[in-house]
Parts: structure tokens; C-alpha cells; sequence
């Protein structure tokens, strides 16, 4: 049910937050996610756009993120959450579970945005911003939606995706202004980001099928080992996990569930 932008499922059970990547709505974001938790093992699943994302009217930025989300667990009563992130979402599910614990019983992060890796953060901040000047000549939003369009149709057959990612992937909306105030100011909170200071908790992290000396594989087993979790790399995963392998993603966040219901 809507309340204040924020959507609840589920009467009872392990809450679990939802967080999308990029600056994207969660609404549809997770294909068959929300309705297999709901199924088994019966959880409370809450989907909400944070302020500065997806269709939130409501200015925000990633420096106070998981402060809103902590506010957000407290109005709502529901704490502590499962929460599951993608990409960007993952990296504000870390910094959530850093600075407020006691609002997280556990944490899924799919492919994350490496958040303790400084050098990647501030060449995704140059991009981003590079993009959003790109977005603002006057070819730049068809050129854009043109590529996208095309990209989707090639990944969808080349990952041969089921009819429910297909068009969560056809519903990406690289919104690049969106996008660069979304990841503004990620490369300070990653110079300031400690990996002792992750709590061990239930938790999983996800990565795409990369080589294993790759940057970001390294940053993702350094969180994996912050958060006590294990390191999961599912062949031919791509940086849409949730879309290329949505069963093991189910399967997933209901182990990191029933993780928490057991400790």
C-alpha cells in the first residue's frame, strides 16, 4: 500500500528494503523478486525511491541517503531490515549498515558499486558528470535513447532473458543529470570509507563474472570479507545480476532471510 511514496507488501515476516541501482525506481526494478519473498518465506518487502532518485519530487544526495533510510525504517517501525542493493543501491546499502547497525539484520549486495574503492568512484564521478554535459547539447537526449533502446535489444537476446527482465532492462532510464547528482560527492565518502568498520551480519555479495584480478572483483571480496559474507560469481553474470540471473538472486536474499531468522 502507498505511504508517502513508500510501498509496503506483506502483513508480517522479515522486513526487506529494496534498493535499485542508479538513480532508478524501484517500482518493477527487482522482476519476481518482490513476489517470490512475499511467497516464501513470507516477508514484509518495502519499495521506495529515495529522495533524489526514480520518481521522488524530493531533493537528496548519496551524503545523507542512509540517514534518510534509517529515518525512513524508524517512521515505518519495521526495522531491523534485510536490505538488497544493486549497483548504486548496494553502495547505500553499505553505508547504511555502517552508520546505523541497529536498523540491519542483514545485507544482499548485487554487483555493488564499490564504495571502498576510491579510484573507481571518482572515475564514475568524471563520467557521470561528463555525460550530464553530453545530455544537455541538443541531439543528446535522442542520441542517448537511440543507443539505449539498441543496447537493451542486444542484450536481451544475447543473455536470453525471461519476458519480465527484458522489460524491467527495457525500462532503464539513463536519466544522466539524475544520475550525476546521484553519485555526487561518492569519491569523499569513499576516501573516508573504512572496511573495519562494517558490521558481520547476515549478508551475501554478488559480483559479475569478471577476471579475478579485476578492481572491482578485488573491492567486492574486500567487502564480502568486511561483512563475514561470501563472495558469489554466477557464470555470465553481468553487472545486471537481478536481471541475467533473478533465480539465484531469489534464492540469494531468502538464504541471507533465513540467516537472520536462525541468529
Amino acid at each position: 500500500m502507498p505511504i508517502d511514496g513508500v510501498r509496503v507488501y506483506g502483513d508480517s515476516g522479515q522486513p526487506v528494503l529494496l534498493l535499485p541501482g542508479g538513480a532508478e525506481s524501484c517500482d518493477g526494478f527487482f522482476p519476481g523478486l518482490r513476489e517470490g519473498l512475499l511467497a516464501e518465506p513470507g516477508c514484509r518487502v518495502i519499495e521506495h525511491d529515495r529522495p533524489g532518485t526514480g520518481t521522488s519530487t524530493t531533493a537528496g544526495s548519496l551524503t545523507d541517503a542512509a540517514a534518510h533510510l534509517n529515518a525512513l525504517v524508524d517512521e515505518l517501525g519495521c526495522g531491523p531490515v534485510v536490505v538488497v542493493g544493486q549497483s548504486l543501491g548496494g553502495a547505500v546499502a553499505t553505508l547504511f549498515a555502517r552508520d546505523f547497525p541497529d536498523n540491519v539484520a542483514g545485507v544482499v549486495l548485487l554487483d555493488p558499486t564499490p564504495i571502498n574503492n576510491p579510484d573507481i568512484c571518482a572515475r564514475l564521478e568524471r563520467t557521470m558528470g561528463m555525460a550530464r554535459r553530453f545530455a544537455a547539447l541538443p541531439f543528446g537526449p535522442r542520441l542517448i535513447a537511440a543507443l539505449l533502446h539498441n543496447a537493451n535489444k542486444r542484450t536481451t537476446r544475447r543473455l536470453r532473458l525471461r519476458p519480465d527482465c527484458a522489460a524491467a532492462l527495457a525500462r532503464t532510464n539513463l536519466d544522466f543529470p539524475q544520475l550525476a547528482a546521484a553519485v555526487h560527492g561518492i569519491t569523499e565518502i569513499s576516501r573516508a570509507m573504512r572496511e573495519e568498520d562494517l558490521p558481520r551480519l547476515p549478508s551475501a555479495v554478488v559480483t559479475a563474472d569478471r577476471k579475478p584480478d579485476a578492481a572491482i572483483q578485488l573491492a567486492h571480496q574486500r567487502l564480502a570479507t568486511a561483512f563475514g559474507a561470501p563472495l558469489l560469481r554466477w557464470p555470465g553474470a553481468t553487472h545486471s545480476v537481478h536481471l541475467d540471473h533473478p533465480d539465484e538472486t531469489l534464492a540469494t536474499v531468502r538464504d541471507v532471510v533465513a540467516a537472520t531468522d536462525r541468529g
